[in-house]
This record gives C-alpha cells, sequence and structure tokens, in this order.
C-alpha cells in the first residue's frame, strides 16, 4: 500500500502528530506545500481548526489533489476548542472528487496555555497506532 502524509500547523502539534504517524506507517511527513505528485492509496492528512475552520491553504490543497491518484484521505488533527475537522474536510475533498474515510484520529492540542503539553507522548502514540489500523 502507498502512503503520503501531509500536514498543516501554526503551532507545530499537527507536525508532531504527523510525525507520529508517519514514522509507524514508513513514510515522511510533509508539509501540504510539497503536493502529492504520486499516486496513493491513502493521504493521511493533518490539519486543525483556526477560527473555526479549517484554514484556506488546507483547502486549497485539498483542490489541488488529483482524484485519479488519491485512493482516499484520512483526516488527523489536534484541536484546543473544537474537536474534529472531518466534516470541513470532507466538504472541501467532495468538491475536489476526492473520497474521504470515515476514520480519523483527533486529539487536545495546546493553545495559550490551555491543554499544556499536548499533543503528549499518549497522544502521539494513539496516532501512531491509529495509522497503523489503517494501513495493516
Amino acid at each position: 500500500m502507498k502512503v503520503a502524509v501531509r500536514y498543516y500547523t501554526k503551532t507545530g502539534n499537527t507536525k508532531r502528530l504527523a510525525e507520529a504517524v508517519a514514522n509507524a506507517v514508513g513514510a515522511e511527513a510533509l508539509p501540504i506545500s510539497t503536493p502529492v505528485d504520486e499516486a496513493v492509496d491513502v493521504l493521511f492528512l493533518g490539519n486543525s481548526y483556526y477560527a473555526f475552520n479549517i484554514d484556506p491553504e488546507v483547502k486549497d490543497f485539498i483542490h489541488s489533489l488529483d482524484s485519479s491518484k488519491v485512493g482516499r484521505i484520512i483526516n488527523f488533527g489536534s484541536a484546543a476548542m473544537l474537536n474534529s475537522t472531518w466534516k470541513k474536510v470532507k466538504a472541501e475533498a467532495d468538491k475536489a472528487g476526492v473520497i474521504m474515510d470515515k476514520r480519523e484520529f483527533h486529539c487536545k492540542g495546546e493553545f495559550k496555555g490551555l491543554h499544556k503539553g499536548r499533543p503528549n507522548a499518549d497522544d502521539l502514540a494513539a496516532a501512531a497506532e491509529f495509522a497503523r489500523s489503517i494501513v495493516g
């Protein structure tokens, strides 16, 4: 199975999760500024809420995907206040014609002192286990 990992982060929290996911599945965690040029079965996409939405750069990235090259998106991320970005990412994936898997990983993320130290070692281990469960 061919796997890619891309992420968007402003605080570094999602990058840490992306690295845990990538290490677990034998891929490299790359920022969304790096396009997905090769065909992949699974694209792990890390993101978070910013002002109650996913960042416009994440939306642009999703729309840049070639639906014939991406089997499905697996959403993951962290956030201090809101939980899952799945619905927001799914809406953009639908517009782009890319399949969105129903499974996702989400944990709390530190922001301005809230949820201090998150994602922590347990969160990173859980993200890695989640990723392994996806790719078998």
